[in-house]
């Protein structure tokens, strides 16, 4: 497909987490002819794999369902998956992108009814639960995957699996002819919005993840609270499936560290804090959390959300940087060794799991960019004159929760609306 879609006084957004979703939507409400466009087969982004936000401790389902159908109910935009951005050029108003459209081998006569995924065999890790759970080579991204139409996994593409899910196809939905295609698209302004991953714990050598089952990263609790998770909501150890009862959370693992993340997540704190009430919901009085740090980085209304958790008596902080974890080889039980430097004492704390509370990097490395722009020494897009029409929003610009992510969102959809408004008063 080598149209030329859209004009230049459309707005790209790139990124289908709640940073893009949210700029989309904002542009779209005021008039403005939208495209956004997300590599994965669905659009959610992180949010869609959290099991709840802070400080309110409620489900991302729900903001996320009432995004969706905003999205839904609005002509202006158009979304595109497994779309990744290869060229652009142009200057502010008037930007030629060029992008790649992986096939789904799914078209749009399909209603999910699912009768693929029961007729397909294989299984591969499932991204979506992070590997810690598999999936079908025919599958649903996750429950409320938007656009809600299954995908065939490449890697079934020639084998009896494929045949097997387009036989299964009432709807002649399965299109195992699908090619990927080259779409040249057209905008006034681009709002980038690729956000953020979590940054490789495995580097942290002294902290013994992948080497130590029982070391898990917080996105990894996230997924297992899920009730439809790889664990059926529960904290069970990798090592035994045993419940956890006793954790500890890693603060700063990995960041504001010259040989890993030089820079502050500053959600971090608020991901731990968050997650020792976990343990609450889940054992009640009979949950342990013990919460290692540098120091807590809680502000406004967020310190409000941490003295409720310092007065939970199960909870209990040790102000230190964990020098190494060691493992117990009779039970699996992970051993952190350290110093308190609130009275200078040693201790080696043997816990059932530690959650270690990785920092948050650019999904986009600094070299990967497919056109020049102003990137500071974390890897995050700087707001500079020199970007042109090149907006950056959410965690494309700084490690930020979800509220502040928002926000960043709606500025840069006005920053967008404004140029393509200068664009339209030109041409008129």
């Amino acid at each position: 497909m080598g149209d030329v879609i859209a004009t230049n006084q459309s707005i790209l957004v790139i990124g289908g987490g709640i940073s893009g979703i949210t700029a989309a939507i904002e542009a779209a409400e005021c008039g403005k002819q939208v495209i956004l466009i997300e590599k994965e087969p669905a659009i959610g982004g992180r949010i869609s794999q959290l099991y709840k936000y802070f400080p309110k401790m409620c489900h991302p389902t729900c903001g996320l369902e009432i995004n969706l159908r905003r999205i839904k109910a609005n002509k202006n935009i158009r979304v595109m998956t497994l779309t990744e951005v290869t060229d652009v050029a142009g200057k502010a108003g008037d930007y030629t992108v060029t992008v790649k459209v992986a096939p789904r081998y799914v078209n749009d006569n399909c209603t999910a009814c699912g009768e693929c995924n029961k007729a397909v065999t294989g299984e591969f890790d499932d991204a979506f639960h992070l590997g810690m759970k598999k999936r079908k080579g025919a599958y649903l991204p996750y429950a409320m995957a938007y656009p809600q139409r299954y995908v065939i996994d490449p890697a079934i593409i020639g084998s009896d699996d494929a045949s097997k899910a387009k036989a299964a196809c009432k709807f002649n939905a399965v299109d195992l002819e699908m090619k990927a295609q080259s779409v040249t698209l057209k905008a006034g302004a681009i709002i980038w919005a690729t956000g953020w991953k979590p940054y490789d714990a495995e580097k942290i050598q002294p902290y013994g993840y992948k080497r130590y089952p029982n070391v898990v990263t917080n996105m990894e609790l996230e997924r297992m609270m899920d009730p439809f998770g790889p664990t059926g909501g529960k904290i069970l150890r990798p090592s035994d499936g045993q419940e956890a009862r006793n954790i500890a959370f890693i603060q700063c693992a990995g960041s504001r560290d010259k040989n890993h993340l030089k820079h502050c997540s500053r959600i971090c704190c608020m991901a731990s804090l968050k997650q020792t009430t976990y343990l609450r919901e889940k054992y009640g009085d009979e949950g342990k959390a013990t919460v290692y740090y540098i120091d807590i980085r809680a502000i406004d209304r967020i310190d409000d959300f941490y003295q409720k958790v310092q007065a939970d008596p199960n909870v209990s902080f040790v102000k230190s940087k964990v020098a190494n974890i060691t493992q117990n080889k009779e039970n699996s039980n992970v051993i952190l060794n350290g110093v308190n430097t609130e009275g200078y004492q040693r201790y080696s704390n043997e816990h059932d799991l530690v959650v270690l509370a990785t920092g948050m990097e650019p999904s986009i490395p600094a070299n990967a960019f497919p056109m020049k722009i102003t990137i500071n020494e974390n890897g995050f897009i700087e707001q500079d004159e020199a970007n042109g029409a090149i907006f950056a929003a959410g965690c494309s610009a700084d490690a930020l929760d979800v509220n502040r992510a928002v926000q960043s969102a709606t500025a840069s959809a006005l920053r967008a609306i404004q140029v393509v408004n200068r664009v339209a008063g030109m041409e008129g």
